[in-house]
This record gives C-alpha cells, sequence and structure tokens, in this order.
C-alpha cells in the first residue's frame, strides 16, 4: 500500500465508507514491508498474525466513526515492549526477549485500535546516530540505500519515508526521532519531556528520553501524538496537564507569531547548503506573516559534552539490569556469579553500548563526579535559562534539525567524536525538556534536510500551526524517496 500521498483521514474515511478493507490494507502493507525488507532492514519482527486478527474483527464490527486511527497500521520502535512481539532493543543481550506486558503508549494505539504491524530496527539501546549499532544490521535510507536513515529511530524513520506505514513510534533521547526524520524527509516530533508516558520503554537516559511520533506529514503527527500524550498512573515523570487537541490550530494563518533564529544554529559545522534550507524557510515564515529575528543561544555549544555526561551516567544506572540473572542473554561456560556478569555483557552488549556504560561509569565515579556529572548538570540548568531567556520574547524558535544531510553507511561509525556531534542541534532540546519538530524544508546534495521548530514547554500546539503553515507552503510537500540506489 503506498501511504506516500495519503492522509491518515482520508484513509480512515476509505475504511468507515468501505472502500477500503482493514483486512486489504493490513495485506497490502504486509506485503511492502516483505517486498523493501532485505534493502531497508527497517523491521526486526513483524506481527502478521495478530495484525491480520485484528483486521478481520474490524472488518466484522465496522470501523468506529471517531476513531480516525482505527485500522491504521503502525510501526512501532523495538526499544518499547509489546505482550505479542519480542522486544530486543536491537541487542544480543534481549534477542529472545517478550515483554509480559505492553508499554502505555502501544495500550493506547490499541485502545484507539490501531494494529501494531511490527516492531521496527533501532541503533542498540538507542544508542547512535545512524542505526549502524544494531545487532540486527543496518537500516538503509530510503532515498538512497549507501547512505545512513539517521537514529536511533532509523527503523522506524525509514518504514515512514517508504511509504510502508503511515505512522511510526520512535524514542528520542538526544535528537532519535527528529535527526532521523531530517535524513529521510520525514515529520518527527519529541514532545515535551512528561508529555508521553514513558512507561514501557526501556529507559537508556530517564530524564532526556522521551516517545513520539513520525508521520508523513504533520496533521497526521498531531493526530498520533493526540492518541498516547497524557498522564499516566505508571510513570511518575508523566504530566497532569491537560492534553490539548495537538491539531486544533492546524490551518489558522501564523501572522504575528514571533519566531526566533540562533545565530549559533548557523554557525561553525553547519553544511553550507543545509544553513541556506534554513535561512530559505525563514523568508517563507516572513512571507506567511510571521517575525524571524536573529538571536543567540550561547551555552548551546556545550549542549553535546553535557548530554554525553549526563545520558551515559543515566544509561550506566539504567542498563545495571541486563545481567543475565533475570532475563535476556545468558553466557555459557561461566564458573561463578562474576562469569556471568562480566561474560553475559560482554557478549551481549556491543562496542557503543559498552562505550557509554564505560563513560557513565567514570563520570559517576567518588573521585569525578563534582568535576564531571555535577559540571555538565550546571550546564543544563544554563541552557534552560538561555531558553527561557528566549521565550520571554518569541514564540517559537527555529533552525536545521542536524548539521548535515544523510551521510554514507560506513563513513562515521569508527568515529564516535565526529558522530555524537550529529546532535549538536537537537541535545539541547532534551536536555531542557521542550518540544521540538523536524519538518522536511529541502534538499541539499540529493537528499532531505529539516527545519527544526522548537516552542515552549507544552506548547505543541504552537508548534503544529508553524510547521503545518510551512508544509503547505514548502517544496517538499509531495516530494518522496525513489527506489533508492544500491
Amino acid at each position: 500500500m503506498d501511504f506516500l500521498n495519503t492522509s491518515v483521514r482520508e484513509l480512515h474515511q476509505k475504511l468507515v465508507n468501505k472502500e477500503l478493507t482493514v483486512t486489504d490494507l493490513v495485506k497490502n502493507t504486509l506485503k511492502s514491508i516483505e517486498s523493501t525488507q532485505n534493502d531497508l532492514n527497517a523491521y526486526i519482527a513483524v506481527n502478521q498474525e495478530n495484525a491480520l486478527k485484528k483486521a478481520a474483527e474490524l472488518d466484522k464490527n465496522g470501523v468506529p466513526e471517531n476513531e480516525i486511527w482505527a485500522g491504521i497500521p503502525v510501526a512501532v520502535k523495538d526499544n518499547i515492549v509489546t505482550i505479542d512481539l519480542p522486544t530486543t532493543a536491537a541487542s544480543k543481550i534481549l534477542e529472545n526477549f517478550t515483554s509480559i506486558y505492553d508499554a502505555t503508549v502501544v495500550e493506547r494505539l490499541r485502545e484507539h485500535q490501531a494494529i501494531i504491524i511490527g516492531k521496527a530496527n533501532l541503533d542498540e539501546f538507542a544508542m547512535g546516530g545512524s542505526t549502524e549499532t544494531s545487532y540486527f544490521g543496518t537500516v538503509k535510507n530510503p532515498w538512497d540505500h549507501t547512505k545512513v536513515p539517521g537514529g536511533s529511530s532509523g527503523g522506524s524513520a525509514a518504514t515512514v519515508s517508504n511509504g510502508d506505514v503511515i505512522g511510526a513510534l520512535g524514542t528520542d533521547t538526544g535528537g532519535s526521532i527528529r535527526q532521523p526524520a531530517s535524513f529521510t524527509g520525514v515529520v518527527g516530533v519529541k514532545p515535551t519531556y512528561g508529555r508521553v508516558s514513558r512507561y514501557g520503554a526501556i529507559a537508556f537516559g530517564s530524564s532526556l528520553d522521551q516517545i513520539g511520533p513520525l508521520t508523513r506529514n504533520v496533521r497526521d503527527n498531531a493526530d498520533l501524538l493526540n492518541i498516547i500524550a497524557g498522564l499516566d498512573e505508571h510513570d511518575m515523570t508523566s504530566s497532569d496537564r491537560e492534553v490539548p487537541d495537538f491539531a486544533s490550530k492546524i490551518g489558522e494563518d501564523i501572522k504575528g507569531i514571533k519566531i526566533a533564529l540562533p545565530k549559533e544554529y548557523l554557525g561553525e559545522g553547519i553544511d553550507e547548503d543545509v544553513k541556506q534550507v534554513v535561512l530559505g524557510a525563514a523568508e517563507k515564515f516572513k512571507a506567511l506573516g510571521a517575525t524571524v529575528e536573529e538571536v543567540s543561544l550561547p551555552h548551546s555549544k556545550y549542549g553535546v559534552a553535557a548530554y554525553y555526561i549526563i545520558g551515559s551516567s543515566e544509561a550506566s544506572s539504567n542498563l545495571q539490569r541486563f545481567d543475565g540473572i533475570r532475563y535476556g542473554y545468558r553466557a555459557d561456560d561461566v564458573k561463578n556469579l562474576e562469569d556471568v556478569y562480566v561474560k553475559t555483557r560482554s557478549e551481549g552488549f556491543g562496542d557503543e553500548v559498552k562505550r557509554r556504560i564505560m563513560l557513565g561509569t567514570y563520570s559517576l565515579s567518588a573521585g569525578y563526579f563534582d568535576a564531571y556529572f555535577k559540571k555538565a548538570a550546571q550546564v543544563r540548568t544554563l541552557l534552560i535559562q538561555d531558553f527561557n531567556r528566549i521565550f520571554e520574547n518569541y514564540d517559537l524558535i527555529i533552525g536545521p534539525t542536524a548539521p548535515t544531510p544523510a551521510f554514507k553507511i560506513g563513513a562515521e561509525i569508527d568515529d564516535p567524536t565526529t558522530m555524537y556531534m550529529n546532535d549538536l542541534l537537537t541535545i539541547p532540546l532534551n536536555l531542557a525538556g521542550l518540544p521540538a519538530m523536524s519538518v522536511p524544508a529541502g534538499m541539499a546534495d540529493g537528499m532531505p534536510v529539516g527545519l527544526q521548530i522548537i516552542a515552549k514547554s507544552f506548547d505543541e500546539v504552537t508548534m503544529y500551526q508553524a510547521g503545518a503553515a510551512f508544509e503547505d507552503n514548502s517544496d517538499m510537500k509531495n516530494q518522496h524517496p525513489g527506489k533508492g540506489n544500491d
């Protein structure tokens, strides 16, 4: 089924009117996934039996008119637990693990009768920016199969970009929804921290992680966030703030909206073609009646360093549970308890995961806590203060999502420092807990470029309003990948 030029509301109406059966929709989706899996490697597991069973049930009972995601296949990143499919986090240490419960976001998808079509590939434990660290192999970019789709939600972004599904869930700890959205030409949103429950998402950095939607267009994205957002009694970090209709202002003009463009977002390290795409986007916003002015976020240059100390420290703590005792992989030929721990973790974790555990453990150690973790936490406060100061006078902030377009597979995987810098522009928003969207804005070197739109805390409505207005006037509106270049 080709979802490239179909919205969820259009598809929903066809299902309600019985112009299309849910069974045919699911069969076509499964066929599309199967036909591209060898090329893209976007999935770790596919939910064929249960998806067809749910489809038959909906065809028998009818698709509810008030549930626009009912019968619509949705992919879920494979670090979000599901009871009917394995959850591996793309790691050998969890290759045969199946959860005994659904993540809250999965429960909410099922409540609204969406169909979980499969588990999308990712960087191992969501640690990476290219989906090359997966135990199950690299994901390829639908626009060019020699290039990465970004990461860590590369499988989710690739399957949406390729038109296999109309929506997918990813997780974002330092840009892992927005950067792959930029690289693959789709819309990806990291909501405000606390807007969406993290219950059932395998934790990487607990103060940074957020689940969010990836879709082909802005309205679909808002509609998907509508059903997964909200307070959850299982997650103490989820917010009790009222959940608005995120699509409520889509279609309204943006005259009078004040937009800030930080000079640091167009400085050193930003590809010249990317810079021109963003400057062109700023002119589009001006033409739509918004004000765009240059500002400064002076502490943004310290974001990457602070993030990799804080994120790795939290990962070091969170990944202690994978020890070969309670669940998951256990090493053979062990002689004592220490052997179980050391061999299981040595054999079960990949190099990038080990690197971050080591960095985090070092940063939290007694002799270095003040010099590293405490300093990083102080920098985080400075970043938050920078954003608060800007938002006293502006409604939104814009800039590139990533410094460059998608790069070649293998080009940066052996250079962790270069790889980490790909998140230069997305990381500060996780540290500050702010909502941010990547929306396709143009092309550079034959690949998509994403524009990042940043809003005030819990003001996703304005972000979606501006994103939709930009999308409606963008040359990228009907652009989609070909078959890729092998």
